[in-house]
């Protein structure tokens, strides 16, 4: 089952049960599927989906930042839930031991010798964390890999 048929069967349920927050939360991430596709005239695989909703939960985490050091709790507690209804989508995120042997796996399987080949470590890895990892920091590993 594909990650946007979960998110049509979740809508269904969150209906179901009149859970109002997570149906708004749902229904808000279907319509950002719809938007893209309508816009770039695609149809949105499992991996363009998820990385919708990364960056759904990263603006989601961006604006509760910034209501706290507004302290606005009420509007910190609204974007907190949402990133915990977006989340259930998203692949589990891996553990540091996991994402280490991915990013040596990726630098063996490209051969990478240093900085100038951070760009094909980057793209062997990105379709195997995505969603799974933050991308910057995984970057930042790989730059300290590289160089050392």
């Amino acid at each position: 089952m594909s990650v946007l048929d979960d998110l049509k069967n979740a809508q269904k349920d969150a209906m179901r049960a009149k859970d109002k927050i997570r149906l708004g939360t749902i229904r808000m991430a279907l319509a950002a599927v719809k938007q893209r596709e309508i816009d770039e005239r695609i149809e949105l695989t499992d991996t363009d989906v998820i990385a919708l909703l990364t960056k759904m939960v990263k603006q989601r985490n961006d604006a509760a930042s910034q209501f706290q050091t507004a302290n606005r709790q009420d509007l910190v507690d609204v974007e907190l839930a949402e990133i915990a209804i977006l989340q259930d989508f998203l692949p589990q995120p891996l553990d540091q031991e996991a994402l280490d042997a991915l990013i040596a796996e990726a630098i063996q399987a490209t051969d990478a010798a240093g900085m100038q080949d951070m760009g094909k470590v980057m793209g062997w890895l990105k379709p195997k964390v995505q969603g799974r990892a933050d991308m910057g920091k995984v970057s930042g590993q790989i730059k300290a890999k590289l160089n050392a």
